[in-house]
This record gives C-alpha cells, sequence and structure tokens, in this order.
C-alpha cells in the first residue's frame, strides 16, 4: 500500500503522479478515485496529463481515451489496456495499491 496524497490535496477532476516502477497515476473523477499506470499504451505519454471527464482519461498526446474503472481502451489509436490498481482512503490519505499482475493486488 502506498500512501499517495491527503484527501484535500487531490480534488475533484484532478489527478497526481506517483513516481514509481512504473509510475502510476490517481484520479478524483467525481469523488471516486482510481489509479493506472501513467503511460498511455500507444506511446510513451503520461496520462496523468490527459483530460478527465468523468471515469475516462484521454491521453495528451494522440487522443486515446482509457476507461479508469476498468483500464480498457474506448477509442483508437489505443489497443491495449493500461493496468489498474485498487484505491482506498484511510484517516483522510488516498492510498494506492499495486497490482502486480494480472489480477492480483499487492
Amino acid at each position: 500500500m502506498i500512501p499517495v496524497c491527503r484527501l484535500e490535496d487531490l480534488p475533484m477532476g484532478e489527478s497526481v503522479r506517483i513516481d514509481t516502477t512504473p509510475p502510476i497515476a490517481v484520479f478524483n473523477a467525481d469523488g471516486e478515485f482510481y489509479a493506472v499506470d501513467d503511460t498511455c499504451t500507444h506511446q510513451d505519454a503520461s496520462l496523468s496529463e490527459g483530460w478527465l471527464e468523468g471515469c475516462l482519461v484521454e491521453c495528451p498526446l494522440h487522443a486515446a481515451s482509457f476507461d479508469l474503472r476498468t483500464g480498457e481502451p474506448t477509442c483508437l489509436p489505443a489497443r491495449r489496456p493500461v493496468r489498474t490498481h485498487r484505491v482506498s482512503v484511510e484517516d483522510g490519505v488516498v492510498h494506492v495499491h499495486l497490482t502486480m499482475e494480472e489480477g492480483t493486488a499487492a
């Protein structure tokens, strides 16, 4: 479990990048928190610098879009999903639970 930030430091519609390997982007989408690998699967671009609309994030480089709930791409040019991670809030702190391999959280 990785502490990310205080709850009040991640307002709705915003994101934060965690410098892990690989980097992870954490989003506050209308009060729900989501975490995905920060790198677009189409080309190396930071999703945390993209545009958030509801539960979708658009890559700032070529406008590929991903569903934050599943990691699945919702349009081309991306064809592969980004890995998702579970997020929890404990004592006012946002935490990411890393998914080590497909379907398993640390």
